[in-house]
């Protein structure tokens, strides 16, 4: 697809800084621009490059004041960043889905396929699995008894899913992802220092417009659901523990571990790395830095870091203390001296 610059600029509602019938049909980044090109400008670190860049078009901030001559032409909207987002989204929901069955897939007979369906080759779909419309099924996936998967829902190569869960619609499991896998769940036995295994005959609920990263782990419940709210986006690498529920519109980052029956809130903000607890409660808006570790409950709006966890100005003053101990300590032996 080609699209000029007036026409971009009409759906951006931005403003058009040289020649409108320029024409792009692909994306780059800004350094690496060529012709036919589509490239933003958002972060100054790289506004060296808008005098060198090969893209036909460039979409910058409306306060961007160029020190030199741009030879490219310019789309001057409030946040280049969200509006160069909005055109990748729509760029990647005008690609066509694949469709259709391959005859190398395993289909249970007893399973529910909805129109426009797509199932790759060595893909396994158990009986009394629900695929909705548009759902699509990529290769070596397996997708147990009973799961049901919404609407325009991508189910990525490799990804299990096992028996029971419920995935919504427009949710994305990238490749690797294992949904429904045993929660770590076990129980000392008496006198011979064994552990027994706790059945875990719960489920693992997704709802609608998640995305889950490559390779991450959510347990099923031991009882009930694990539940990813509406909106919930984690990275890759991360591991959810059996009973947890993360409230609508959180955001993890990679390799966080969460520990069984621990509650966040809406709207959180997790870093790499992050440790929770198990049973716990987050509240709504709770910010951590990358590697906190956190054993208690947080009130909403909270923002943590370090390990164990201090609020944001609790550890910016024990930084301020720490970072000078070594020469405390040269001090304090000076003095012992003396």
């Amino acid at each position: 697809m080609t699209f000029t610059a007036e026409a971009i600029a009409q759906f951006l509602g931005g403003v058009v800084e040289g020649d409108p019938g320029a024409s792009v049909n692909t994306f780059a980044k800004i350094e690496e621009g060529h012709s036919g090109s589509l490239s933003f400008l958002a972060n100054p670190k790289y506004a060296d490059h808008i005098y060198t860049t090969g893209s036909s078009i460039v979409i910058v901030g409306q306060d961007f004041a160029p020190s030199g001559p741009v030879s490219t032409t310019l789309i001057r909207v409030e946040d280049p960043y969200g509006a160069f987002a909005s055109l990748l989204r729509l760029y990647d929901e005008n690609r066509p889905r694949p469709q259709g069955v391959s005859p190398r897939a395993s289909v249970s007979p007893e399973a529910t396929l909805g129109e426009g369906v797509y199932v790759g080759d060595f893909a396994v779909v158990e009986s009394g699995v629900v695929l909705g419309d548009g759902a699509a099924i990529y290769p070596q996936c397996y997708v147990g008894k009973g799961v049901k998967i919404g609407t325009k829902t991508t189910i990525h190569a490799g990804v299990k899913i096992y028996e029971g869960c419920v995935i919504g619609s427009n949710v994305t499991l990238h490749a690797g992802t294992v949904i429904g896998a045993d929660g770590f769940g076990f129980a000392p036995d008496t006198g011979d220092g064994t552990f027994a295994k706790i059945p875990q005959i719960g489920n693992v609920i997704i709802e609608d417009n998640v995305e889950v990263g490559a390779n991450t782990c959510i347990d099923r419940a031991t009882m009930g659901s694990t539940v990813l709210r509406r909106g919930v986006k984690l990275d890759n690498l991360i591991q959810v523990g059996h009973n947890v529920e993360i409230g609508e519109n959180t955001v993890i980052a990679a390799q966080a571990g969460l520990a069984g029956s621990t509650k966040i809130g809406r709207g959180c903000m997790l870093g790499g790395q992050v440790g929770l607890a198990g049973h716990l409660t987050l509240g709504d808006g709770v910010k951590m830095g990358a590697q906190s570790g956190v054993d208690h409950d947080v009130e909403p709006g909270t923002v943590l870091l370090g390990s164990p966890a201090l609020t944001g100005i609790g550890f910016h003053r024990s930084w301020a203390v720490f970072r000078k101990l070594p020469e405390l300590v040269q001090r304090v032996n000076a003095l012992e001296k003396k």
